[in-house]
């Protein structure tokens, strides 16, 4: 783990003396944080800072070889399903750094809280802490493990669960068990969540308000199968109301949009889908659609293809998703949808050198829709119409023109466009479908693949067949070469 520490300590000085220089010196002689105030300025820092959407969309059956692009190894390797080998921007080893950078931040911040003189006075902040710690380490075993599995999670290899700020220059980690990562992950969310005031945040979208850490919570309890759960969480962030006003508008105010301004609305804190946003450093921004492997107009229409759910038993053939009227082709069959906006920030005033930045949806109202409809759907077979109910308020506002005499979802259609004689199966299929076209160009397309188990099969245009059929190691993302120096093993290959 000797690069959890160089990237950790480095990332959370308060001072301007360098990383070398500062290790040369007594390891634990960081600024002092002694107010509510300054401890919930250290946990700005607390969110990671790096991009997953590169690496686990090039993974992913969204994604194609489209005979041309822009080669870059967060792009090629993933594709082709090697373990990318260097600790470039989008990177898997990249985000390892990130997160582990944030939990540290989130450590440090709870080590001010344990040492004031009245620590009830930084209730907000500990609760924001401990949520984070949870979401980082949630994201690695995500990525870096395997799937939870009740059965085996209790003997797979887990990643190190950290705790405690970093005092030494060589710390040595145990990775344990899938299952002892998730009970932690679960005791630090449901201790933090209860005492997350969000009246302490300037901007509440850059922080795990409320809303954001049950949306989290849906998520987590979805990984990990627990369906009642899931709906108690999903429910305290969408009510049992209408849940349109919180959906993106795409098929209203978006579809009118020139790509300029849906980049400009779609990461920002005042649109209502977004619960939680993180500033990252990121090169994905100006890569999503240039890239060789990537979305092509063919594979869109197939990704798209559940348009034709819509049109059974009616006259009507040509319901189309809003998405279809908002992708753009940029060049030789690139295919953007206008969602991953950079902003670039130079690194003076007078510089032409400096970093592109992404904002990244860690969590929206969309997620947290589709998690109440799949926990509907496993729940019981009453739960169905209430998970149908919710696809219909869904695409309500997905469908160019919708109306509801032609474009309601029932059984009847789902069994006539499925055929698999059960209906919450068919429902189960839908949803999935459903999320696949809307997480295009996202990455979130590989969290149903690892939970599902859904083999990819990727091509190149030179006739090569590359396979990742469930079981696959490389399903696991490797963890960076730097940790072996610590003795920790690295994920079977």
């Amino acid at each position: 783990m000797q690069k959890i520490l160089l990237y950790t300590t480095c990332a959370l000085l308060f001072t301007t003396v360098g990383c070398k220089k500062f290790l040369e010196k007594n390891p634990d002689n960081r600024a002092s944080v002694t107010t509510p105030e300054q401890v919930s300025q250290l946990l700005g820092t607390a969110y990671p800072q790096g991009n997953y959407m590169a690496f686990t969309e090039s993974i992913s059956d969204n994604v194609t070889d489209k005979g041309t692009g822009t080669q870059e190894k967060t792009n090629i390797d993933p594709y082709f399903f090697r373990d990318v080998t260097d600790n470039q921007q989008d990177s898997p080893e990249n985000y390892w750094n990130a997160c582990y950078t944030a939990i540290a931040a989130a450590n440090q911040a709870l080590e001010a809280i344990r040492n004031a003189p009245d620590s009830t006075l930084y209730a907000a902040q500990r609760g924001e802490a401990l949520v984070c710690r949870a979401y980082a380490h949630f994201m690695l075993v995500t990525f870096f493990s395997k799937v939870y599995d009740p059965s085996t999670a209790g003997s797979d290899l887990g990643i190190p669960y950290v705790t405690t700020p970093e005092k030494v220059v060589f710390q040595k980690y145990d990775r344990k068990t899938v299952e002892y990562v998730y009970n932690m992950i679960e005791k630090d969310l449901t201790t933090g969540l209860p005492l997350i005031d969000d009246t302490k945040y300037t901007i509440p979208r850059y922080h795990f308000t409320k809303a954001a850490a049950n949306a989290f919570a849906s998520r987590f309890y979805l990984f990990k199968g627990d369906y009642k759960s899931v709906l108690a969480y999903s429910n305290a962030v969408l009510g049992t109301g209408d849940v349109t006003p919180m959906l993106r508008p795409w098929n209203t105010t978006y579809r009118t949009m020139t790509p300029q301004e849906l980049f400009a609305v779609y990461q920002k804190a005042t649109e209502p889908a977004n619960l939680l946003l993180v500033e990252t450093v990121s090169n994905w921004g100006r890569d999503y659609y240039r890239v060789r492997y990537g979305l092509s107009a063919d594979l869109r229409d197939e990704i798209l293809a559940v348009e034709g759910l819509m049109t059974i038993g009616t006259n009507d053939d040509s319901a189309e998703l809003a998405f279809r009227y908002q992708t753009y082709t940029a060049g030789t069959n690139n295919i953007v949808l206008p969602k991953i906006n950079e902003y670039f920030v130079r690194s003076s005033v007078n510089a032409n050198i400096g970093l592109p930045y992404v904002m990244v949806p860690l969590f929206t109202a969309e997620e947290v829709l589709f998690n109440r409809i799949e926990a509907n759907i496993y729940l019981n077979a009453s739960n169905a119409n209430a998970a149908i109910a919710d696809l219909n308020a869904y695409a309500s506002t997905r469908f160019v023109d919708y109306n509801i005499a032609d474009y309601t979802i029932t059984p009847a259609k789902l069994q006539d466009y499925y055929a698999t004689g059960n209906v919450r199966l068919n429902t189960l299929y839908a949803l999935l479908d459903f999320k696949r076209a809307e997480y295009m160009q996202e990455g979130m397309r590989w969290f149903d693949i690892i939970r599902y188990g859904i083999g990819i099969t990727h091509t190149t245009t030179t006739g090569e067949t590359m396979s990742l059929p469930d079981g696959d190691l490389k399903r696991v993302f490797q963890l960076p070469e730097s940790v072996k120096q610590s003795g920790m093993p690295l994920n079977p290959r």
